[in-house]
């Protein structure tokens, strides 16, 4: 036996979001014993599969267009207005979970486009939140992930700049800075999601305190990236793993600390898992 010391990181775990959308699914799954819902529930494999033994049934679009008159559970992530209209013609009840930061961005974005606004959108190309914001524009704004992707001297002169919730604070202004450096006037909108960007600070207070980190998320998780590199860049003894079979006892010694922390996405049962495994070697 190592001995150990593992301590779970109370501020990790899930987001408002995510719980209010779980805790919709749970009680309809509960009351009629199956689900649809449109995309992963959560970007958290485990979480799924948990969700999908009590009857969650995980759809993609080309299955909502041949659904009729069924349940669909729209996930934290939110729609696009397409969705909506689809669910229209289908006779399809939507049980609507998009998160209410997510709401209030696609509000602001429709608002922007509207009125002729040049819209720029830091985020994930593909992500499910993306495509809902690009869907207020019609597939007009233009989304990037990386100031290199682009061409600033061609950039128009004033343009209006929002930002994927679940994206970095720091990179977001960074980005900002270096747009107005290069003569461009930007109407910029701070929609991070302060619960998940707030994570940062305490993450990199967490990730000091102890002599290894083991970072549980899913792969598929944005957020997850992010929060595992803000704790790998205050200890480089941080590991990734999204399920306990994956930590490797090698990584420690005898008698050191070990912290366990996650993504907005990963809960807390998880971890919980995790830490049992930790203290058996």
């Amino acid at each position: 036996m190592l001995n150990l010391h593992v301590h779970i990181d109370q501020h990790s775990g899930f987001c408002f979001g995510v719980v209010y959308a779980i805790e919709m699914a749970e009680e309809i799954l509960d009351e009629e014993g199956y689900l649809y819902c449109l995309g992963d529930i959560v970007h958290n494999d485990e979480e799924v599969k948990r969700l999908t033994k009590k009857g969650l049934i995980i759809i993609n679009h080309d299955d909502l267009k041949k659904l009729k008159g069924e349940k669909v559970l729209i996930r934290a992530h939110g729609e696009p207005p397409s969705t909506y209209e689809l669910a229209i013609n289908n006779n399809l009840t939507l049980i609507d979970a998009s998160c209410p930061v997510v709401l209030k961005l696609q509000n602001r974005i429709k608002n922007s486009y509207d009125k002729d606004e040049t819209i720029y959108i830091y985020g994930k190309h593909g992500h499910a939140e993306v495509i809902g914001l690009l869907g207020q524009t019609g597939n007009k704004a233009i989304v990037f992930q990386d100031i290199s992707e682009l061409d600033i001297p061609s950039l128009p002169r004033t343009i209006t700049l929002y930002s994927q919730t679940t994206k970095s604070t720091d990179k977001f202004y960074e980005i900002n800075q270096i747009l107005r450096d290069n003569g461009i006037t930007i109407n910029t909108n701070d929609t991070i999601c302060r619960q998940v960007s707030n994570r940062d600070k305490e993450l990199r207070d967490f990730s000091s305190k102890f002599d290894h980190i083991v970072f549980v998320s899913g792969t598929k998780s944005s957020n997850g990236k992010v929060l595992f590199n803000v704790c790998k860049d205050k200890n480089p003894k941080t590991y990734f793993v999204s399920n306990p079979d994956e930590v490797n006892p090698s990584w420690f010694s005898a008698n050191e600390s070990i912290g366990i922390c996650g993504a907005t996405s990963t809960p807390m049962w998880l971890m919980e898992l995790v830490k049992e495994r930790i203290v058996t070697f």
